[in-house]
């Protein structure tokens, strides 16, 4: 794998956010209302410290992530995850949504 994913529990600003957004979900694939299309985002976050609200749940890529504020747990499980993820990702045939 090319790039390392942030672990869960990671919490991180995004660009022009003021609010601390904590990984709570990787490898999201979901049907864009605006497109109407299935889609993958790197990432599912919520507002920290609150928590998940179905709401406000919010969806970004390693490009849209400003600064590291916390990195979550990373062990071994986290290791063979990664390896998995990346198989995984390789043969999706969604496309990535660009977030702006």
């Amino acid at each position: 794998m090319s790039r390392e994913l942030l672990p869960l529990g990671s919490v991180v600003y995004l660009e022009g956010g003021t609010e601390k957004i904590m990984v709570v979900g990787r490898g999201i694939i979901f049907n864009d209302s605006e497109t109407n299309e299935e889609v993958f985002t790197d990432y599912m976050g919520c507002i920290f410290p609150t928590g998940i609200n179905p709401n406000n749940t919010l969806f970004f890529n390693e490009e849209n992530i400003d600064r590291v504020v916390f990195k979550g747990l990373a062990d071994e499980d986290e290791e063979r995850f990664l390896e998995v993820y990346a198989e995984w990702e390789s043969t999706l045939t969604v496309s990535k949504k660009e977030i702006k």
